[in-house]
């Protein structure tokens, strides 16, 4: 392995040892860093998603900002804005940036923000810009958003746009631990609370992460080979989204409205060429587009009330995805 895959390995391994339970949350952070993609985080509170966050921010040497989303958050709350100021004299307009402005935006309880603060996030997500007045200022490099939301609590939210879940490359369903996992975290806690509150990620001593290795590592997923069987199996994934009827011995027709964009090909192929470089491989496999189907094409399919009548969720569609869509 090359500097960059030793770093992002152990950027992985600090993020686990950190949120202990949640090695596949830890898995799509790195991957998403790598991918320039930005991460949904959707889970119950308590399940450590804004710790995940917090365990990037500590080992990575880059900014990190946090805004709380509310229903009376403004644009520039976010993004910033122009103000008057006098400079020798002489009074002018000058920008002060929001939050944004940083390598690391935590978006916490994304879905409390109105359509029009949405709206600002998104073109930062989409084209790594903010257009304050006449200007367009560019963000840092890397940027990277990681959002979280409650499944469950509906009061005073506003759903997030299918435009805005199709720019998340990834969206990753967090899940209670399992009960060794439950004794490990009531464990890490006490001793954090002995290393005056630091977690695992402050604790380890090692140099943080540059941010130029992160940028190191980007440019060599270029040279990840995918092969023409992966390629097509990538296709076909997405096909059967749009076209379930091809499957007819499934109920894949009877549970999928509408079927993800080409953004879902190309976050897989993303995704599953980071998912090999972080293997230590020069190709990848049909099983790295496994690994990662389930949080590229879960938020990028609308399900029919069959669906929902037969308590049919998006995971159990992905898994009858993977079950009759077969590699060549």
């Amino acid at each position: 392995m090359n500097d960059a895959q030793i770093a992002m390995n152990a950027l992985l391994k600090q993020i686990e040892q950190a949120v202990i339970g949640q090695d596949h949350v830890a898995k799509s952070i790195v991957i998403g860093l790598l991918t320039r993609g930005h991460i949904l985080l959707e889970g119950l509170p308590g399940t450590a998603k804004t710790r995940s966050v917090k365990a990037l921010a500590n080992t990575l040497d880059a900014s990190f900002g946090r805004v709380q989303f509310t229903p009376d958050l403004l644009p520039s709350d976010i993004t910033g804005t122009e103000m008057y100021q006098e400079i020798d004299g002489h009074h002018q307009l000058s920008f002060q940036p929001g939050p944004i402005f940083n390598h690391i935006l935590l978006a916490d309880e994304i879905n409390r923000a109105p359509a029009k603060v949405q709206a600002a996030l998104l073109e930062a997500m989409a084209e790594g810009t903010v257009t304050i007045g006449k200007s367009s200022q560019k963000l840092p490099e890397p940027f990277i958003v990681l959002a979280t939301q409650n499944p469950i609590e509906q009061e005073g939210t506003y759903p997030l746009p299918e435009a805005q879940m199709d720019r998340f490359m990834l969206k990753v369903t967090v899940d209670y631990p399992e009960d060794e996992a439950e004794l490990d975290i009531i464990r890490l806690v006490r001793g954090e609370e002995l290393q005056d509150g630091k977690m695992a990620s402050e604790i380890v001593g090692q140099d943080k992460i540059t941010v130029q290795l992160v940028l190191d590592a980007r440019q060599q997923l270029a040279d990840i080979e995918v092969p023409e069987l992966v390629e097509r199996y990538i296709v076909n994934l997405v096909m059967a989204t749009r076209h379930p009827e091809r499957y007819s011995d499934s109920n894949l027709a009877n549970w999928i409205e509408v079927g993800s964009s080409p953004r879902a090909s190309i976050a897989l192929d993303k995704c599953a060429r980071a998912n090999a470089w972080l293997a230590g491989r020069s190709h990848v496999e049909p099983d790295d587009v496994r690994i990662i189907a389930a949080s590229v094409l879960g938020h990028r399919l609308n399900l029919t009330y069959h669906a929902a009548a037969d308590g049919i969720d998006h995971q159990d569609v992905i898994k009858a995805l993977l079950d009759n869509v077969m590699v060549g």
